[in-house]
């Protein structure tokens, strides 16, 4: 239920990439982004092939494995963030390092350091079995994603299976800053909600890809989601060298769009 507490009533959800551009500079930003009022922290970790990220993210991910990210490493720097920060914490990951490390000490070891829940953007839902018995076990979240094209059977059976919130993608394509939420995300949301409703009564739903700044933060709650999720806007300040005091500044502006009308 950490994750559900997070929604009432609406959400913020914001990602950075671990370790990057370091270790040090990564957790002050990371603990920035809580400060300025995230509600909940996703901690990207790195990957050498990033299917669902655009080039921003994708160059994060280098420079964190140039600086030594491993997912050991951001497993370490979830439980550091955790002992300052009182907000939920989601590792996302694609399924490959958890493979590598094994499912089982993968989750044991993200619990043990007060990790709240995966997700996974490379793992369907109908082969996730196995991760989800054991993050169960260890009750953590597993956070799975839909898409706009996903029907509302394959919806039904996402819903069912994931916990935490759905992580719904606004449009085709990579993650990525846009000038505008993409077209049709009221109906999208609304189809979503109605089959999760039905499904799994009060899973929140945030979406994601494309959201950078506080109008279209604010167009996304209008649209009827619980949270919106920002990631690439936070990553291009890491890019640029900015402080974390200007990431915390950027997310309490963020943060002011859940209160405004679209």
């Amino acid at each position: 239920m950490r994750f559900e507490k997070a929604f009432r009533p609406r959400a913020l959800v914001a990602y950075l990439m671990g370790f990057d551009p370091d270790r040090g500079k990564s957790l002050d930003h990371l603990e920035a982004a809580a400060r300025g009022g995230a509600d909940i922290i996703e901690i990207g970790v790195a990957f050498s092939d990033p299917i669902a990220d655009g080039p921003t993210i994708q160059a994060a991910g280098m420079r964190a494995l140039k600086a030594g990210s491993t997912p050991r490493g951001c497993i370490e720097l979830a439980r550091e963030l955790k002992s300052r920060v009182q907000v939920p914490v989601a590792l996302m990951t694609y399924y490959n390092p958890i493979i590598r490390m094994g499912e089982e000490e993968f989750v044991r070891q993200a619990a043990k350091a007060g990790v709240d829940g995966l997700i996974v953007p490379d793992l369907p839902v109908d082969e996730a079995s196995s991760l989800r018995a054991s993050t169960k076990n260890h009750d953590l979240d597993l956070i799975f994603l839909a898409t706009p094209p996903t029907p509302d059977d394959r919806l039904a059976e996402i819903a069912r299976d994931c916990s935490g919130f759905l992580y719904l993608v606004s449009r085709y394509g990579t993650t990525g800053a846009k000038g505008e939420v993409a077209e049709g995300l009221p109906s999208l949301v609304k189809r979503v909600k109605r089959v999760t409703e039905r499904t799994s009564p009060g899973l929140p739903v945030a979406v994601g890809f494309g959201i950078s700044t506080a109008g279209q933060v604010a167009e996304v709650i209008g649209a009827g989601a619980d949270g919106a999720i920002v990631g690439s806007a936070l990553v291009e300040m890491v890019q640029r060298g900015e402080s974390a005091a200007a990431v915390e500044q950027r997310v309490a502006q963020l943060r002011r769009g859940l209160k405004e009308r679209a």
